[in-house]
Order: C-alpha cells, then sequence, then structure tokens
C-alpha cells in the first residue's frame, strides 16, 4: 500500500451515493485508461470504500450492493476509479506537476541530441531553460511518455534537438508471449508484429536509444530471461544483440 500522503482521492456519485477511494495518481490514470497490469493492493492507501475519505465514513452495506451488486472493496475501487472523477488538491496537483516535469526533463536529455554540435547531448540546464522560453507545461495528469514529442515541438523553435532512436525486434517464447507483449509494445511505436506457429511473439519497435538498457531489463524479466534481441540497423543489415 501506498502512504495517505501520496494518495489521491477517486469520488463515484451513483444513485444518490458518494463513493470515494484512495489511490496513487498515476495508477488511478492507467486503471481508467484500462493500461494498468500492476497489483491494486500496491497502489490503494486503504482497502477500503469510503462516503467522505476525509472523515473516514464509510457507506451502508445495502448502497454497496445496490450500485456495485458486492461488498468486496478489491472489487469496487477499480469501478470507481474507472467511472468516477479523480480529485487532487492544488499542493498535489503541484508536487505531481514537479515530478513529471523532472522525469520530462531527464527523458530528454537521456535522449535528445545537437544535431548542430555532432550530436553531442543537451545538458539538463540547457532543456529546462528551453522548455521556459517555450513556455511548455508539463500535464501533471498525463504519462511523460505521452508529452514527449508535443515537448519537441515545443523545443524545436528554441533549440535545434531531435531525438536518436532505435529499432529493435524482439521475439518472445510461447511460454511468455501472452503477458509479456502487451508490456513490450508500449515502450514505442511497434512498427510490426507477428505471432509464430509455436506460439511465440514477434514483435519490431522503434523508441529512443536511451530506452535499451531499460528495455533490455524489462524484456529480460518479463521472459525470465529466455527472450531474443536483435538491434534492426536496416532490412538487410541485422546485428544480433
Amino acid at each position: 500500500m501506498i502512504s495517505l500522503e501520496d494518495a489521491v482521492t477517486a469520488r463515484l456519485e451513483s444513485h444518490g451515493e458518494r463513493f470515494e477511494v484512495l489511490v496513487d495518481p498515476d495508477a488511478a490514470l492507467a486503471i481508467k485508461r484500462g493500461e494498468f497490469d500492476g497489483e491494486l493492493e500496491d497502489v490503494i492507501a486503504a482497502e477500503d470504500v469510503f462516503e467522505n475519505a476525509s472523515r473516514g465514513d464509510r457507506p451502508a452495506e445495502t448502497a454497496l450492493e445496490e450500485v456495485f451488486e458486492t461488498t468486496e472493496p478489491l472489487e469496487i475501487i477499480p469501478e470507481v476509479i474507472r467511472e468516477g472523477e479523480i480529485q487532487i488538491t492544488a499542493e498535489q496537483r503541484k508536487e505531481m506537476q514537479e515530478q513529471k516535469h523532472r522525469k520530462l526533463v531527464d527523458r530528454i536529455t537521456r535522449n535528445a541530441v545537437n544535431p548542430q554540435m555532432d550530436n553531442a547531448p543537451h545538458p539538463p540546464e540547457r532543456i529546462e531553460s528551453a522548455l521556459e522560453e517555450a513556455d511548455f507545461s508539463v500535464d501533471p495528469m498525463e504519462p511523460v511518455s505521452q508529452q514527449v514529442d508535443e515537448a519537441l515541438e515545443a523545443l524545436r523553435p528554441v533549440i535545434p534537438i531531435r531525438f536518436e532512436e532505435v529499432t529493435i525486434a524482439v521475439q518472445v517464447p510461447p511460454d511468455y508471449a501472452g503477458s509479456a507483449q502487451s508490456k513490450i509494445r508500449q515502450f514505442g511505436d511497434l512498427e510490426r508484429e507477428e505471432w509464430q506457429n509455436d506460439g511465440s511473439w514477434v514483435g519490431v519497435l522503434t523508441f529512443p536509444a536511451g530506452m535499451q538498457n531499460e528495455f533490455y531489463d524489462t524484456v529480460n524479466e518479463l521472459s525470465s530471461g529466455e527472450a531474443e534481441t536483435r538491434i534492426i540497423k536496416d532490412e538487410d543489415d541485422l546485428k544480433t544483440r
């Protein structure tokens, strides 16, 4: 579970009743989008459903049964998040925005280069300054990965910048393919994919070159080290990692 200080409130009003749950903000957004694949117990502050979370008031069990057809909190919590609204205070919004701003700067610093300076990396201070000059504001309610392209568009009129990208083919054995491919495909643009006759999955993805180590670590973890990867230089030149 997470601490109360790190949690936001998700609120659903239905059948004249109000239901609130306490959850990690990033996990709440992932649940809303249908992208959450972790353990619910790890991202909530209480295994409970409230009528008013700040006071600790709980709804009647009859209300839970009427709206959700169950009184089991772990079944109700995701539905409250999916169907309700995520409530954040001004202080929480500011903290989330600052955290995602730092992550965005780090992501751009690790992956962007200056094409006018022999592809030298931009220092974080230059990225910070350019984002400020471009008047770019990070959305605290959106994943950093979905804001990188928009940030780059804002930066290009200010500084010479581009992302180094890499294209990698990965083959996941059949024992792991079903669960692993959904996570692997989130790393970048899925150029193509194919299910093999033996049940293994092959995908070709393009993503920022600075994410390679993270990609390999994830693939190895998801496949117990049994997946195979190749860096694709072009259609005829394959380099086996």
